[in-house]
């Protein structure tokens, strides 16, 4: 029987990647995000075969409600979880704290902490009562979980919050063999770093393009992470363009 993952923002990017090479890797997987229909096309590029092993949900992880109705669903087909890809999450436009508004403080601690807080609660409760008891979640950070950008204080302040989720839930499982670690990804090429390409603002108040990595660089670092057997754990760790400015001054 094949192991049971829940992926969430799976609808594209770094979700979708690494949903993908669980299905390629003969996991069964639950898809969610907020678009049916985007999931529903990950889901058809899997091909046939991976697709009688998906189940794409739509969910918003920022409302509590729907989070619960998602694992209802996922154990209402599947029974049990084996892995949490806590993925989903979104970045506030770029701007200072005095002209960043409430609703936008708010939307980002919604779905960057609130949400992965739900569902890292209902995997938990899933993984201590199931038998063979456990499981491995995997919170997605960021590289700005150690160092902001300028202008990011809403997207910066969600992402040192979830280091303190990983350090407590991967504290709190230990007696439950449930396994939580951390990936902190870097300037990966997608839709969402194409600014990077062309330029953006510096530590020094320059503005600079930034090398990014490809998108396989992170599901192969996510998968090395998945496979390992629940006596095993990677708390933390960065995955990131080579060349892209994060160690060092500057």
């Amino acid at each position: 029987m094949s192991k049971i993952a829940l992926v969430t923002g799976a609808s594209s990017g770094i979700g979708k990647a690494c949903a993908l090479a669980l299905l390629r890797e003969g996991w069964s997987v639950a898809l969610a995000g907020r678009r049916l229909e985007a999931l529903q096309a990950a889901v058809a590029e899997a091909g046939p075969d991976a697709a009688a092993r998906a189940l794409p949900i739509a969910c918003d992880v920022g409302n509590e409600a729907a989070v619960a109705a998602l694992f209802e669903q996922l154990h209402a087909r599947f029974g049990r979880l084996d892995l949490l890809f806590n993925n989903a999450g979104v970045s506030p436009r770029a701007t200072t704290p005095d002209d960043l508004s409430g609703a936008e403080w708010r939307q980002a601690v919604d779905t960057n902490l609130h949400g992965m807080f739900y569902c890292l609660s209902h995997a938990f409760r899933m993984m201590r009562a199931q038998q063979p008891q456990g499981g491995r979640i995997i919170n997605n950070g960021s590289i700005s979980a150690h160092a902001p950008r300028p202008g990011s204080i809403a997207y910066t302040a969600t992402k040192h919050a979830v280091s303190g989720l990983t350090k407590t839930a991967s504290l709190d499982g230990r007696p439950f063999d449930i396994a939580v670690g951390q990936i902190d990804i870097g300037n990966v090429a997608s839709d969402m770093t194409e600014r990077m390409a062309k330029g953006v603002p510096q530590a020094d108040g320059s503005v600079r393009a930034e090398p990014r990595m490809d998108m396989s660089a992170v599901a192969e670092t996510f998968m090395a992470m998945a496979r390992l057997p629940l006596s095993a754990n990677v708390l933390f760790t960065t995955v990131m363009a080579t060349k892209m400015p994060f160690v060092g001054r500057g």
